[in-house]
């Protein structure tokens, strides 16, 4: 693109005015930041569903039981410890009446007592959600508990306020992942500066994202994994865009160009891949806004940002900074090596591209080439049975009994359901709409009995009825864990036959909610909207691959080639969560995968995944001159871009595998996702699998109709 390319050469011209307008854009949206008041949730809204009709009858005519709660559980060594007068007694009754003095603090439940007196807990409910609360109201809690500690009593503590505010782990991911970059790039580029470049972009990409992203949160609700998630793909994109522009910047170098020259070429030729890759990603990730699931689009509109965060980047701040660094991005050896005069035909020095061209990765390009039906058919059988265990996969919510043994919240609802049964952890609330009945009570009461009877059901607690009686409350507690089948049918019971049957002709309506009922309604959200996702991120990604390559067949083989490694990253985290050596591996338990965790992975992969393949046929697209075959313009592009592509994808691998060490079970199932499907991008896939294809294909590769070729706008790049 020419302006794309004009750009660049602005850009090299008046490097400090582009890295002070930098400056500036932080400082601006730190700013706007700090006023924002952002607030990350970890709530769940699924507008239409009946467990959120439940939790809006709540939130709004029990404004008391607005705000969040935490569970304050204790735990004796002898039998009827707590039911009986004495020292342990004492400490709990001081730790309530401590904790009933805090500030925001609503209300302190009675302490409820298991059967043989070993176990007890209390229910603190607070005056706001918990993202609203500050760290110090957990720290109160812990310290109120250090008084039943000292009495001998095992204290632990689980809660929507616990799980917000609980320090979180330092950030292993961030820190894998800057020293993976700085190991690789340094190893790929041999060069002190071209190293500080490329991180140096990087960092800024994430810092701009990051910021803008809280300065979003303080008007959109924004989960309180979506920064995460963000961290995780704009440190991994922020390396890879930036890695290619110097790349290129360096063999235009190399072939005679002076800086501000080779900065527009490379910004007019490798900008045109990192805006297409980007392009590619964030629409892929803003097709999750489809699903209807507001949790779920939010966090890909944050992962969406700090992605076009770290494009824009690539194509404004890193040609200025390479500007600044000149020829010291080369090796020490090849800075002293005379200018041979600034021309635009050579993309590289005639060493370089002969060694490019007799690679490892180019010798084994002639080899697929030979046997491209063999090396592709065993590829193809490789990652389908990769796949495979996804044929397996369930979709469900871990709760706190699948955290480490030790954690406070591991604890917690372990010593709940030794002393008040497996569904105590996992209560459900049925929400019963009184307006509509001349007989509330009446109504109510049809309502329990119907539930009690149940034989699922292990105990239903009183109705609580808010201030105007027009709406009551059923804590209904299931014989069955929360994971369990037997609970989500329970669930289904509720909603379609017991509580209709219960309350029919009473003018009354009732509505199941809880944890268990909003992530049952969640999995099946996802099962139904799953479909129009895949149409919507594969049609428009077909649509720009085309536009781009002005080709049929090239988008519809890279859509193809992306499933595949989405398919057998599927696998993987199926056997990683839901096999017994694959949590012996990870040390975790078995457990269901997170309901958002394919739908989020897809998005986000089919695009990275893209990323690369734009990178490889970019590289096709150049080798392809007059005389030239089809399959040695694959050969030559293969043993060109596997050394930088390869860099990338480990780079984006290892910043991936820091996050499965994540605290959050859904960030280490994203994560380990992530990892495996672009090492096998990476490797099987653009070493083998693509170029196999592309030899079969040959020219018809580039096929595209005259009709539509007349009508696609021209894209091409720059500076060749």
């Amino acid at each position: 693109m020419k302006w794309l390319s004009r750009w660049g050469e602005g850009a090299a011209r008046h490097p400090v005015r582009i890295i002070v307008g930098f400056v500036l854009l932080l400082v601006v949206l730190g700013g706007a930041a700090g006023g924002a008041g952002a607030a990350f949730s970890n709530g769940i809204s699924l507008p239409g569903t009946d467990s959120q009709k439940a939790a809006d009858l709540v939130s709004e005519r029990f404004p008391a039981q607005a705000g969040d709660t935490a569970t304050l559980v204790f735990a004796s060594d002898a039998a009827n410890a707590l039911q009986q007068p004495g020292a342990q007694v004492s400490a709990v009754e001081q730790v309530l009446a401590r904790v009933r003095t805090q500030p925001e603090v609503a209300a302190v439940a009675p302490l409820q007592v298991s059967a043989d007196g070993r176990i007890a807990y209390t229910t603190v409910q607070y005056t706001k959600v918990a993202a609203d609360l500050e760290p110090s109201s957990l720290k109160r809690l812990e310290e109120a508990q250090t008084v039943a500690a000292r009495a001998g009593l095992e204290t632990s503590l689980r809660g929507p306020v616990v799980n917000q505010l609980r320090e979180r782990a330092a950030p292993v991911g961030e820190v894998i992942g800057l020293l993976a970059a700085l190991v690789l790039v340094t190893l790929l580029f041999r060069s002190f500066w071209a190293t500080v470049v490329t991180l140096a972009a990087a960092l800024v990409a994430l810092m701009v994202g990051v910021v803008a992203l809280t300065v979003v949160a303080g008007f959109v609700d924004v989960p309180s994994v979506a920064p995460t998630i963000a961290v995780m793909l704009g440190l991994g994109a922020g390396v890879d865009y930036a890695l290619f522009v110097v790349a290129r910047f360096r063999d235009r170098l190399r072939a005679g160009d002076d800086p501000v020259r080779a900065a527009a070429n490379a910004t007019g030729t490798v900008g045109v891949s990192v805006l297409t890759a980007g392009a590619i990603v964030v629409i892929s990730i803003c097709g999750l806004y489809v699903t209807g699931i507001p949790v779920i689009g939010r966090m890909g509109m944050a992962a969406a940002l700090v992605v076009a965060v770290a494009a824009m980047t690539a194509v404004v701040l890193v040609p200025a900074l390479l500007r600044l660094a000149g020829r010291r991005v080369l090796p020490r050896a090849e800075r002293s090596v005379p200018l041979a005069g600034a021309g635009t035909v050579p993309v590289a020095s005639p060493a370089a591209a002969d060694a490019a061209h007799h690679s490892w990765a180019a010798r084994l390009a002639v080899l697929v080439a030979r046997r491209p039906w063999t090396w592709a058919t065993a590829v193809i059988v490789a990652l389908l049975a990769l796949a495979s265990p996804t044929l397996n996969l369930q979709l469900g919510q871990p709760d706190d009994g699948t955290r480490p043994a030790g954690d406070t919240m591991r604890t917690a609802y372990d010593r709940l359901a030794e002393g008040f049964g497996p569904g105590f952890n996992g209560p459900l609330l049925v929400v019963a709409d009184l307006r509509g009945s001349a007989d509330r009570q009446g109504a109510v009461r049809k309502l329990s009995d119907a539930i009690t009877r149940n034989p699922d059901v292990a105990a239903v607690g009183p109705a609580q009825a808010n201030a105007t009686g027009d709406t009551a409350v059923l804590t209904v507690i299931p014989r069955s864990a929360p994971q369990a089948r037997a609970t989500s049918d329970l669930v289904g019971a509720l909603n379609e036959e017991i509580a209709p049957d219960a309350l029919a002709g009473t003018g009354a309506r009732a509505y199941v909610g809880g944890a268990t009922a909003t992530f049952d309604d969640l999995a099946a959200r996802v099962a139904e909207r799953l479909p129009l996702l895949l149409t919507v991120v594969i049609g428009l990604s077909l649509i720009l691959l085309g536009v781009v390559f002005r080709s049929v067949l090239l988008p519809v083989v890279s859509a193809v080639l992306n499933l595949l490694s989405i398919g057998a990253a599927y696998g993987v985290v199926t056997l990683a969560f839901q096999t017994s050596w694959g949590t012996a591996l990870l040390g975790v338990s078995q457990q269901p995968i997170v309901s958002f965790v394919p739908m989020l992975m897809f998005a986000i992969l089919f695009g990275l995944s893209m990323d690369y393949n734009v990178f490889l046929l970019s590289a096709v697209r150049d080798e392809r001159r007059p005389g030239v075959a089809a399959g040695t313009a694959v050969v030559r592009a293969v043993g060109r871009t596997a050394g930088l592509i390869g860099t990338a994808g480990a780079i984006m691998t290892l910043v991936f595998v820091g996050f499965v060490a994540d605290g959050e079970t859904e960030v280490k199932m994203i994560g380990l996702g992530l990892a495996t499907a672009v090492l096998i991008d990476v490797t099987l896939v653009r070493l083998v699998l693509a170029p196999a294809i592309l030899e079969v294909l040959g020219e018809r590769a580039w096929w595209v109709p005259r009709w539509l070729d007349r009508r696609l706008p021209h894209v091409a790049p720059v500076g060749h």
